[in-house]
């Protein structure tokens, strides 16, 4: 007997609510933005400039220890966290782990060479047995480099998905698409100054998953769509969209629901260092099926879209929409 999460003949009106799922997308994207303004996000040394250090000690030391250690040093601003690893303490290899990071010290790179030198003589004298496991230094140019990559990269991937679906449909689709990816990324970059969860170049790469991964179920749902606009010509747009998107809920509810399965495991077990990537991944996985669903089709209704797609029409841009994904 096969396992069914949805069933197959799901008749569930998306748009009886639309105006309200708008508006909640809409005050979110608002808030995000403001939010981010205000609180800032919490740049990791990628971006920052500065160092990190890591460190690993045979018996528990405490946080207090290390800042005692430290404090004479005239770091500037730094931190020191304790590194959790739930995996470890799982297969009983705990390593007792901390992160220490310092703020850049002036344009001249030997500075922050002798500051690293000068942290890790200091606490070799005062913790036994300290082993200095991860060492990371970025200059000022280097992390102003990063952030103009980190957003060229962003700008250019939602570009070519506008112009993918503009190839590959129409228009109308690829502005729909398009606004559901930047409604995901500004979430996502909002989420983040809210809970001020560090912000690094991982979370580029996890940003530029969720575009990709938002852009599957979306491409997905308007395939399903083209489809039916064929099959159906008289039928009310609002019916043929709800129709699609019911035809596809049971692909895009497993989906998610599989992927959230692995990128749970990795957040409870995959320790520190990714944690902040797989909580964007997760939260991108959430945002984006909901952007598929309630903001892009929401789009696509207002603008309208050609109804007999027998006829090519050069205007539209959808000379190549027979190509295969």
């Amino acid at each position: 007997m096969r396992l069914k999460m949805i069933p197959s003949d799901t008749k569930l009106d998306f748009f009886s609510f639309s105006k309200l799922t708008m508006g909640l997308s809409i005050f979110a994207v608002i808030a995000s933005i403001v939010l981010t303004i205000m609180l800032g996000l919490n740049f990791g040394i990628d971006f920052r400039g500065g160092s990190m250090i890591r460190t690993q000690t045979a018996e528990p030391v405490s946080v207090a220890t290390y800042r005692e250690t430290l404090a004479g040093l005239e770091l500037g601003d730094f931190s020191v966290t304790e590194v959790f690893d739930p995996g470890a303490e799982l297969t009983g290899t705990v390593n007792n782990s901390m992160m220490i990071r310092m703020e850049l010290q002036g344009d001249d790179p030997a500075i922050q060479n002798d500051l690293i030198i000068a942290v890790k003589d200091a606490l070799s004298a005062t913790i036994d047995g300290i082993i200095f496991t991860q060492t990371e230094s970025v200059g000022p140019v280097v992390s102003g480099e990063l952030i103009q990559a980190g957003i060229l990269a962003i700008v250019l991937a939602v570009s070519a998905v506008l112009f993918y679906i503009w190839l590959r449909f129409e228009w109308q689709f690829s502005l729909g698409a398009v606004v559901a990816l930047v409604h995901d990324v500004i979430l996502t970059i909002g989420v983040f100054a809210i809970f001020q969860i560090e912000f690094n170049l991982s979370i580029i790469a996890a940003i530029l998953t969720i575009v990709g991964y938002s852009l599957n179920d979306t491409v997905v749902v308007f395939d399903r769509v083209r489809e039916n606009l064929r099959r159906y010509k008289s039928t009310d747009l609002k019916d043929v969209l709800n129709m699609s998107i019911n035809q596809t809920l049971s692909r895009t509810i497993m989906t998610s629901v599989t992927t959230l399965l692995a990128l749970g495991a990795l957040y409870v077990l995959g320790g520190e260092v990714i944690r902040g990537f797989t909580f964007a991944m997760i939260w991108g996985v959430l945002i984006g099926t909901y952007s598929s669903v309630f903001v892009a089709s929401v789009v696509l209704l207002h603008l309208g879209v050609k109804r007999d797609w027998d006829k090519n029409s050069g205007a539209a841009g959808t000379q190549y929409a027979d190509i295969d994904a």
